[in-house]
């Protein structure tokens, strides 16, 4: 049962940047909510089968103490039935924090979920780029372009999040479908990013992209080198493929910042502070930032703390920082580039969370897993984890097998 468990974990995460592109509807909903699902009828019957389960780590504790203290929040709620509807949504993004933890018992396995993501990342940039020739995108005029039903900043924030991953599996792959995979999202998901045209996710891409240029540097520099000489080049092929609508709304951003308008993000600030300071403690109840705030309803904290800070008080900012404390603690735990790939996705997330609501994002969560489950497999399995995550460049599969076979078992980890 667990390896049928494993395999509906990986189609899960590789479903989560791209769920919103399949909506089947009530009452199934989006793909991902479907996969989820059917992940959790398939890995409570392997757990049982096992007879045990893992013990879970700090972060699984204070991921599910946040849970419930936002279940508390139901009580004093200034809108009960807005904090409900929210409440359906946060065990289907929390859970693969358990899951994770639970099925992935070696590195091979933590690199089987990267791949995932990363090939996920993929399709959500490949229709992104679909959108760009589409008829109904050509009639509206739009400047800003996502893949169906993708909210633009979102789908930047989920591309910016798979360079680390890309850059990080680069080394480690063997055979040519997964290196092609991991070094062609780096120029495709850079084009989807732009076509977005998301100033935040811009920002927060070059960020990820030059940490990339860091993480590939020692075993790469030579190619590193000839991309970032090749870079006029490649801006002058960008200029002339995208749509200049993209450019000169990704021009705004030095106005933007110097003005401090950031798209009226200051006002809703604002307002969320004003909010927060009536229940600092315990908070107005989850999912009820628009109504504390006085906004309209399409708007959102476009801050996750502040979100975080309206909805459940100091209680809930403690809880969030204490599981980031432990992702990070998880991190410390690691070495090598698996480390430096983790802090480098860790750092993009922390600036599209600035600008963005994420705690209710499957991204964050699996973020929050990947981190948790890294760690226990540095302290359990540390050679094989380095093995799974070299820092050199691995030979391929053809090459290897005429390798002495101690070295090709080290290398397959």
């Amino acid at each position: 049962m667990r390896p049928i468990a494993r395999a509906v974990l990986i189609l899960f995460v590789f479903t989560i940047q791209w769920e919103y592109s399949l909506d089947l509807g009530e009452p199934l909903g989006n793909v991902a909510r479907i996969v989820g699902l059917l992940l959790i009828l398939v890995a409570v019957p392997a757990v049982m089968h096992a007879g045990s389960l893992r013990t879970p780590g700090p972060l699984q504790w204070a991921t599910l103490a946040f849970f419930l203290g936002l279940c508390c929040s139901t009580f004093w709620s200034i809108d009960p039935s807005a904090t409900l509807d929210k409440l359906r949504g946060f065990p289907q993004e929390m859970m693969i924090v358990w899951l994770a933890w639970e099925l992935v018992d070696d590195p091979a396995g933590l690199r089987m979920l990267l791949r995932a993501y990363l090939a996920g990342s993929c399709v959500l940039a490949l229709l992104t780029l679909a959108n760009l020739g589409s008829l109904d995108a050509t009639i509206a005029g739009q400047t800003r372009l996502a893949a169906a039903g993708q909210d633009p900043n979102d789908v930047a924030r989920f591309l910016d999040l798979g360079f680390p991953v890309a850059a990080l599996l680069i080394n480690g792959e063997n055979r040519w479908p997964g290196r092609l995979l991991a070094l062609g999202f780096l120029p495709l998901g850079l084009v989807a990013v732009l076509l977005t045209a998301s100033r935040g996710g811009f920002l927060a891409g070059l960020v990820a992209l030059a940490g990339c240029a860091l993480l590939l540097f020692r075993s790469h520099a030579r190619a590193v080198l000839a991309g970032a000489l090749a870079l006029p080049v490649v801006a002058v092929l960008l200029w002339v493929s995208i749509p200049h609508q993209v450019f000169e709304r990704l021009g705004t951003i030095p106005e933007q910042i110097q003005s401090g308008d950031l798209n009226q993000r200051p006002n809703i600030w604002i307002a969320g502070g004003h909010a927060f300071l009536h229940a600092p403690i315990f908070g107005s109840g989850t999912g009820t930032f628009v109504q504390a705030a006085g906004l309209a309803p399409i708007d959102t904290a476009h801050n996750t703390i502040l979100s975080i800070a309206v909805g459940g008080g100091l209680c809930a900012v403690f809880l969030v920082s204490l599981i980031l404390a432990l992702a990070i603690r998880s991190i410390l735990q690691i070495q090598g580039p698996l480390r430096m790939g983790m802090v480098l996705a860790f750092l993009v997330w922390g600036i599209t969370s600035l600008v963005a609501t994420v705690e209710e994002s499957r991204t964050t969560w699996l973020l929050f897993a990947l981190a948790a489950l890294a760690g226990r497999l540095a302290v359990e399995m540390p050679e094989r984890l380095a093995a799974e995550f070299p820092s050199h460049q691995r030979k391929f599969a053809s090459e290897s097998s005429q390798a002495d076979p101690d070295s090709v078992r080290i290398t397959a980890g």
